[in-house]
């Protein structure tokens, strides 16, 4: 690897023929005369490694952000239209923002607020919620709950829900979820009933699989409009992200 990232430099900086940069093509004395120029060059001139190393490295950065475009491409309806996720902020917005999410994870719970905040500044950005939980037995329950709570009592009721799992301070248990949905006055008999139909199950396998499509393994992640962004995102960054998808 060092060679490859170096040899281009080394050609012109040390005059050798192109030839003997075939290391394969060199004799003996050639591999000598070459590792002794490339040590004394390197010595002289030990930023070249790290020059070449930026230089690979943004590279594969901007190959990654092709590749994520080209998911985000190949996977539009799913990610905007699959009929089932629930939908927040102005639908009609000129802006899509979806957000993957588990209950659990302390990131989300910091996105929260800020993706809240984002909606409210903004008013022209619609939000899609996938559930998409990762993070163990308890992450499913409360997906299992959120989902159910939207088939049984509608998109209000969801967000409600939405909101209270984000900020609950406790594990994850149906007594628990039992008293969240009470604290709304929705039917919780209902929803616990719902929980492990065929129709909630469904919606979270296609997340899974959406995701797995997308090469998504961690929470939160997010799409906007055509660009997929991995991990927590500030405020601050959110906004400037808006402004250029706008611009």
């Amino acid at each position: 690897m060092l060679h490859r990232l170096i040899a281009p430099v080394l050609a012109s900086a040390i005059a050798l023929p192109a030839v003997a940069l075939d290391l394969g093509a060199m004799t003996e004395a050639e591999r000598e005369l070459f590792r002794a120029e490339v040590r004394a060059y390197l010595m002289d001139n030990p930023q070249v490694i790290m020059d070449a190393v930026q230089v690979l490295q943004t590279r594969e950065a901007e190959a990654k952000a092709r590749a994520d475009l080209d998911l985000v491409a190949d996977n539009t309806d799913e990610l905007f239209n699959d009929g089932y996720s629930w939908v927040g902020g102005n639908p009609d917005g000129d802006i899509v923002l979806v957000e993957f999410l588990d209950y659990r994870c302390g990131y989300c719970r910091r996105a929260h607020d800020e993706v809240a905040q984002l909606l409210e500044t903004d008013g022209n950005i619609k939000l899609i919620v996938k559930e998409f939980p990762i993070l163990g037995e308890q992450s499913v329950l409360a997906s299992r709950w959120a989902v159910a709570t939207k088939q049984v009592a509608g998109d209000d009721a969801y967000k409600d829900m939405n909101d209270a799992l984000m900020t609950f301070p406790g594990d994850f248990t149906v007594p628990a979820l039992r008293r969240v949905a009470e604290t709304f006055g929705l039917d919780a008999d209902a929803i616990e009933a719902r929980m492990d139909a065929p129709e909630v199950t469904e919606e979270i396998n296609k997340t899974r699989a959406l995701a797995q499509k997308m090469q998504i393994t961690g929470t939160p992640t997010f799409v906007m409009q055509d660009e997929l962004l991995r991990g927590y995102l500030p405020l601050d960054a959110m906004l400037a992200l808006v402004d250029n998808k706008r611009s």
